[in-house]
């Protein structure tokens, strides 16, 4: 999420005279039978998990094909849904149609991707490619990433076109391939060879979701920016020898001296307009001493002691509030009976949307304090703009919000990881990651063993976001 130059909206009032609290089976429990829209986002949320989108071998391209063939039947017309796919593989497709409005305004995007991570049988209660129902919740691969928006944009798509909805703007769905790993990304393909099908205004993405913490909704997050993703390898290079004969100069000491001072340094801390909002509104939820840090670490000057001991409470605060690097992988040495001729390590850097991937580098060089080991980025970093935290945006969330669930705050976060907002935000498109989807943040299983939501929250989920679409088109921004 990104770093934002729009005035913050007002701070929350505590949730703990606003919320009940609920245990999460009745939380997720689905009491009422569903709606004929429920019902209908059921069929496709089933399709769409049910069709194997992995990398090893599966096809986002047959995901895109029954997308489309659903919306024709609904009534679009063959040149508003397209199934568009790159030259180097025909499994990796994607899906572009359009709501046609009255074009007084530039389009809305909807975004999301279609391919999962891979998923084993034998790591599952379940099968990961069959939709199950158990004690509320609905188990699958994709689930949660990213199947759920793409089933409730298709579904809420298909209610605008039989409802006749005419908006201020058009409505661009794109369904994209290979935002969880692969080489033919559909987002970045879409935005250089077919710039004119996703062209919009600003755009609604995963990157941001409801908390629930032991059956309490905590806040509905508004993802706004993201850190970039950036690895550099470490290397050391020596003559190297008889292992009978060591010498002090050994390429593996080297490396792991100079890995120990990086495992020692933080990055200073550096807050942007999304995470200091973050933390500004997260005090008005906690209770005792981290909701006074949060307000120390949140004003111009953030006070150094406040955001020691957050980092120290949470690895989640401490990537806040600065560039992260930590080492992930190591290989050293050639055979058992010689010195090392080369060590090398990754170190993997998640870096604040408003700092350089070459400062990071220079950085990592001075820490390491050793001249024999080289530091080179494995590959180009891509950084992207945020997305301006605009009342036209963030009014009506928080309005939905509101009715929907009342004295829920919104917070903007800055994700942590990365999504394929960023590419449309390095393309000046604004997007935003919100669904209204609630999940336990004590229970995450995304990218995990049983992935599932809770039916209630998908079903809420595709509320939210039919209010919130249909809002954002008829705004004038």
């Amino acid at each position: 999420m990104h770093l934002l130059n729009h005035t913050i909206l007002k701070v929350v009032r505590p949730l703990a005279i606003a919320l009940l609290v609920l245990p999460p089976a009745l939380i997720h429990a689905q009491t009422a039978q569903p709606t004929p829209d429920q019902q209908f986002l059921r069929e496709i949320y089933k399709e769409l998990i049910e069709i194997n989108t992995t990398d090893s071998v599966g096809s986002t391209t047959q995901a895109a094909e029954a997308m489309a063939k659903r919306l024709l039947a609904a009534g679009f017309p063959a040149e508003d849904v397209k199934v568009v796919v790159p030259a180097g593989n025909a499994k990796k497709g994607n899906l572009v149609a359009r709501l046609r409005g009255t074009g007084q305004q530039k389009p809305l995007l909807l975004l999301a991707h279609i391919d999962v991570v891979e998923a084993r049988r034998e790591d599952w209660s379940t099968d990961p490619f069959k939709l199950v129902e158990q004690d509320g919740y609905l188990y699958g691969r994709g689930t949660i990433d990213d199947k759920a928006m793409a089933a409730i944009f298709v579904a809420n798509l298909i209610r605008f076109k039989r409802e006749n909805f005419k908006p201020d703007r058009d409505i661009i769905l794109a369904l994209t391939a290979d935002e969880e790993g692969g080489d033919f990304n559909g987002v970045e393909f879409l935005l250089k060879d077919h710039r004119a099908l996703v062209d919009a205004e600003f755009g609604i993405n995963e990157g941001g979701r409801g908390q629930l913490k032991g059956g309490q909704r905590l806040l509905n997050a508004v993802q706004a920016s993201e850190k970039v993703y950036q690895s550099f390898l470490l290397e050391v290079k020596n003559k190297g020898g008889h292992s009978s004969l060591p010498l002090k100069d050994n390429a593996i000491y080297r490396l792991v001296a100079g890995l120990d001072r990086l495992a020692k340094f933080d990055f200073p801390v550096n807050l942007n307009e999304v995470t200091r909002a973050y933390f500004t509104r997260m005090s008005a939820i906690e209770a005792g001493p981290n909701s006074a840090d949060m307000k120390a670490v949140a004003q111009a000057a953030p006070d150094a002691a406040a955001a020691k001991r957050l980092a120290d409470a949470s690895p989640y605060y401490n990537a806040l509030m600065r560039t992260t690097c930590v080492a992930t992988r190591l290989d050293a040495g050639h055979a058992d009976n010689a010195l090392p001729q080369t060590a090398r390590a990754t170190v993997n850097c998640r870096i604040l949307p408003q700092e350089i991937s070459g400062q990071v580098q220079q950085t990592l060089v001075k820490v390491l304090a050793d001249d024999q080991i080289t530091v080179t980025p494995i590959a180009v970093s891509k950084p992207s703009p945020p997305s301006p935290l605009q009342p036209a945006i963030m009014r009506p969330i928080e309005s939905i919000t509101e009715a929907m669930w009342p004295g829920v705050p919104v917070v903007p976060l800055m994700g942590t990881g990365a999504t394929d907002s960023l590419y449309f935000r390095q393309a000046g498109i604004p997007v935003y990651g919100v669904s209204g989807i609630f999940d336990d943040i004590e229970d995450t299983r995304t990218h995990g063993r049983d992935e599932r939501i809770g039916i209630k929250s998908l079903y809420e989920g595709q509320e939210f976001l039919y209010r919130l679409v249909k809002t954002l088109a008829a705004r004038q921004m």
